[in-house]
């Protein structure tokens, strides 16, 4: 199968700006393309997963993508998909945010692959050298106001109002593609559907600069990815899912695919893993006739979590994953307890006189110590597992979890965590 034809299977083409041009240049051998990536924090989340595995398809297909930082644009903020600017960082913040995404960059991409290796790229090596008279007069020019205010990530601001700094964002992403075709023969840009605007500028500026009227350029979009329900996707309670294992657990990274509806979870392996279509669809099968197995976001979680943290890390999710519903805390460290349970109402205890009744009001397991009472008397209170309902034992004498944590149960799905500094 074809790159296009497997990316359209797969859902994966939003917009392309020639598509039977493309067809015939991929068909001609290896093409460069490349995707940028502005290092607005230290760590790159489940958003930008998207246009990186693509990457990754394209070089598996024998072609040579190009990981662009951008260094330099981080400096100023992308106006795309934001109703506000950006607060700007200092040179050493975005350095240093550039320095961490490139390492997470090289899990996905092949560096050393024979005949196509990915190559990495940082638009600061060039955006800080040219001047602003050269770019007013090389770049500048080439772009009308009237053009630029058509553009959807400049029009969907003017009511909020746009400083010149993000209006200037468009050219300095323009330049960016100038730049790669002229080193690197780059040849198509790719990003998400908000990036079209910039990315046809960029096309635009290469047919305007070249000196060659039969030069061809193109640029590919992605689709916009939405959950069933109409929410964004990648967004949860506790913010943003990283993709550093230090910001996002491996295992709540793995909870979170695992947790997908059964209405997106067919879209997302389309989307996320490299499994074929015809696997897919016996997993699709399985969701209309096993949906309590949830085989398919099993299967996207374990797929999806190697991918990003390695198997070692995806193999530790299933396992606190099995101790946490099948009874087993004892075998989790005091650290996977706490990140297990960082969502549930927790509370510090430094009292070792205090009772289970006490520590059932404390944490919000009861509103008063004779509902703690009848709670622990109808054998509705578990602690670490097991069924809890002595008045009177002090918690300095009770057993804790990696000799520091309670975890407290109360009926099947409230959970509270304890934390014992006596």
């Amino acid at each position: 199968m074809d790159i296009i034809h497997e990316l359209e299977s797969r859902g994966l083409i939003y917009q392309t700006t020639d598509k039977d041009e493309l067809k015939k240049r991929l068909d001609q051998g290896m093409l460069t393309l490349y995707t940028g990536f502005d290092p607005t924090a230290d760590s790159l989340h489940i958003g930008h997963l998207l246009p990186i595995l693509t990457l990754r398809r394209f070089q598996l297909a024998g072609h040579q993508p190009i990981a662009l930082v951008g260094g330099g644009t981080g400096m100023i903020g992308d106006p795309s998909g934001r109703t506000s600017e950006r607060s700007l960082n200092t040179p050493e913040v975005v350095q240093g945010y550039s320095d961490k995404l490139k390492g997470q960059l090289e899990r996905f991409l092949d560096f050393d692959r024979e005949g196509n290796p990915a190559v990495m790229a940082n638009n600061y090596d060039w955006l800080s050298k040219i001047t602003f008279i050269e770019f007013l007069r090389d770049i500048g020019k080439h772009f009308s106001v009237n053009y630029m205010l058509a553009k959807d990530s400049v029009s969907a601001r003017l009511e909020q109002g746009i400083s010149y700094t993000e209006f200037s964002y468009m050219i300095m992403q323009s330049y960016d593609f100038k730049k790669l075709n002229e080193t690197l023969n780059c040849e198509m840009q790719m990003g998400g559907s908000d990036q079209w605007g910039n990315i046809t500028a960029g096309t635009e500026l290469i047919r305007r600069t070249s000196g060659d009227e039969e030069k061809k350029v193109f640029g590919l979009t992605l689709p916009l990815v939405l959950k069933s329900d109409g929410t964004k996707f990648g967004k949860t309670a506790g913010g943003a899912v990283w993709l550093d294992g230090s910001k996002t657990s491996p295992y709540k990274f793995y909870q979170f695919w695992f947790n997908t509806d059964d209405r997106d979870v067919i879209k997302f392996l389309h989307y996320f893993t490299f499994l074929t279509l015809d696997e897919i669809k016996e997993l699709e099968d399985k969701v209309i006739t096993e949906p309590e197995k949830r085989e398919a976001q099993r299967t996207l979680a374990r797929s999806v979590t190697t991918l990003v943290h390695g198997e070692a890390a995806m193999n530790r999710a299933e396992e606190i994953s099995h101790s946490l519903f099948n009874g087993e805390l004892k075998n989790l460290t005091p650290s996977e307890i706490a990140d297990s349970f960082s969502d549930v109402p927790s509370t510090t205890i430094e009292d070792g006189e205090l009772t289970m009744v006490d520590v059932l009001t404390q944490a919000g397991a009861a509103k008063s110590k004779r509902e703690a009472r009848e709670y622990l008397n109808n054998n509705a209170i578990t602690v670490n597992d097991v069924r809890f309902n002595d008045l009177e034992t002090k918690i300095a004498d009770l057993e804790r979890l990696g000799d520091k944590y309670f975890v407290i149960r109360r009926g099947k799905k409230n959970y509270y965590l304890v934390e014992y500094k006596g």
